[in-house]
């Protein structure tokens, strides 16, 4: 039986940032939680971008076009703001930042068409061959991955249709969330595991919101984590979760969900560690359908 994660798929739910110029990779560096100094060929970045409270504005896929170009894949409804708040801090750094999204094409790739270009491409590498670029992301149940982002008019990638639907529940198996306008600074990073899954380098410099994010990850003041879940029930980013013990007040949040192709839908949930271990969850009210744990896919980083 052929898995349900196979094939080539639209992303209409992403655009692309470009910044260009010969500060760019410097620029990026000191606003986003990842390192773009020493961003090699070969590679890609998942970064985040924070308030100055750690509080996540966006999250991104960097990768490096050519020598000071740098694209930046990011959730559509946060692009517009997200622009506008980089370009605040562009001063007199040499970089132009564009709304890139109409120059570019974007697939998802499952299955045998992400392993057609190169079977060993782990995420966050990147391979480019013949002007289009390929970005290894993280497996869900055990299908590789990865994103397709070429000019526009550049021959795409030839294989099965997959439908987007069945792509974004690929994103939420993965385990890897992307930050969307209903969650808008609702996560500090590691609240959504960003720090184990290569989105946060803790031994760059300053960038909005590095005190926070290193503060709860060396102090044990981090309190809530992502998982995956299951329920009957529609859920969407941004819907509350309760607790049994305590249905007085929120344990958590969909981070981001989509329709399960075997029935119900799955989501990231990012949740009081406390809430994770028994009772019963509840979705969009403290009186909501139930809702059920899944094994996260990868492993939490005790040690960074």
């Amino acid at each position: 039986m052929t898995h349900p994660l196979e094939g080539i798929a639209p992303l209409p739910h992403l655009g692309v940032i470009r910044a260009q110029g010969e500060d760019a990779a410097s620029f990026l560096h000191n606003q986003l939680t990842q390192d773009f100094l020493l961003l090699k060929p070969g590679q890609a970045r998942l970064a985040a971008f924070c308030s100055a409270k750690g509080r996540m504005q966006a999250s991104f896929i960097g990768l490096t076009l050519a020598p000071h170009d740098t694209a930046l894949v990011v959730s559509r409804d946060l692009l517009a703001p997200t622009l506008k708040r980089l370009s605040m801090f562009v001063l007199r750094a040499k970089v132009k930042l564009t709304d890139a999204s109409e120059a570019f094409v974007l697939r998802g790739l499952a299955g045998q068409a992400a392993t057609a270009g190169d079977p060993a491409l782990s995420p966050w590498a990147h391979a480019e061959q013949a002007g289009a670029h390929q970005v290894g992301l993280y497996p869900a149940d055990g299908q590789a991955r990865a994103l397709w982002l070429a000019p526009t008019g550049t021959p795409e990638p030839t294989g099965p249709a997959l439908d987007a639907a069945v792509w974004q529940w690929g994103e939420v198996r993965s385990g890897v969330a992307t930050l969307s306008a209903p969650v808008l600074e609702a996560f500090v990073p590691q609240m959504l595991n960003y720090e184990s899954v290569g989105g946060v380098n803790f031994k760059k410099g300053c960038y909005p919101g590095q005190e926070v994010v290193a503060r709860s990850q060396f102090r044990g003041t981090l309190k809530r984590r992502a998982t995956l879940a299951h329920s009957a029930a529609p859920l969407q980013a941004g819907q509350e979760i309760f607790h049994s013990d305590d249905l007085s007040q929120p344990c958590g949040l969909v981070a981001q969900a989509a329709p399960a192709p075997g029935g119900g839908f799955e989501a990231i949930v990012s949740l009081q560690t406390s809430a994770m271990d028994g009772g019963t969850l509840f979705v969009g009210a403290a009186d909501g359908l139930a809702l059920t744990l899944l094994p996260l896919p990868y492993p939490l980083l005790a040690d960074i």
